[in-house]
Formats: C-alpha cells, sequence, structure tokens
C-alpha cells in the first residue's frame, strides 16, 4: 500500500500541476514566462510541480473580467471582485421575472378556454342526467 501511495501522489500532483500550468492566464503566472514553466514541470516532475505551486502562479488574486467595470460601476452579472452573481442575487435576472410575458398569458388563457370546452363536451356526453344521480 505504502509503495502504491509513494508513486500515485507524486503522479497525481505532477498531472494536476501541468494542467493548472497550461490553464492559467499568461496574466497570473510569475516569474518566468508560461512556455518555461509548461517545459519544467514537465522534465522535472516532482520538483517542477512543486516549483510551480511555490513560485509560479498568483493566487487569490483574480483579474477583472473584460468588460466588468465600466464607467458606471461593475455590470450586472458580476460581483466587484469579478466573481459570477447567482442568479437570485442578479437585478437583470430578478427584474427579467417581473416582465410580464404577455405570449404566455394569453397561450394559458386559450388553452384554459380549451380545457373549460372539453370539460363541457365530456360532461354533455357521458352525463346524459346533467349531473343527477339515481
Amino acid at each position: 500500500m505504502l509503495r502504491i501511495l509513494t508513486f500515485v501522489l507524486p503522479l497525481a500532483l505532477w498531472v494536476w500541476a501541468f494542467i493548472d500550468c497550461l490553464t492559467t492566464p499568461e496574466e497570473e503566472v510569475k516569474h518566468l514566462p508560461k512556455v518555461v514553466w509548461v517545459i519544467i514541470v514537465l522534465l522535472f516532475p516532482l520538483v517542477g510541480s512543486i516549483a510551480w505551486l511555490v513560485a509560479g502562479k498568483r493566487r487569490g488574486v483574480r483579474s477583472a473580467p473584460a468588460g466588468g467595470h465600466g464607467a458606471g460601476g461593475p455590470a450586472y452579472g458580476r460581483r466587484p471582485d469579478g466573481r459570477p452573481l447567482a442568479p437570485d442575487d442578479d437585478p437583470e435576472f430578478l427584474a427579467s421575472l417581473k416582465k410580464p410575458d404577455n405570449e404566455h398569458e394569453d397561450m394559458l388563457k386559450r388553452w384554459e378556454a380549451d380545457l373549460r370546452r372539453r370539460e363541457n363536451e365530456l360532461r354533455g356526453e357521458e352525463d346524459p342526467d346533467g349531473g343527477r344521480r339515481a
């Protein structure tokens, strides 16, 4: 079991560091160009992975999204720190819920009228006594 862990853990660290290095935007890479970091992580799996995790990437600092902040403050759909809002925190989404949707209202009224018509037809056909029971 211990032999497996000594092989699997460094392999998992290496794969994770390599993927993290590849997917990190160029703006968040520190000290060396991104291509050099990828080569270091590939050629020196254990040492390169640890070096990448310690010194290769800015951690905890997120760059603002393109167009996330304008002259009027943060855009809808984003928090001031650039993270996306949940739908129930997004004023634009909440406003869209309050807008009346006339097309759906008309469709609902047509369905209700059709349902009433069908119910009346069924009552007339199935219940010749008019609802009286013997």
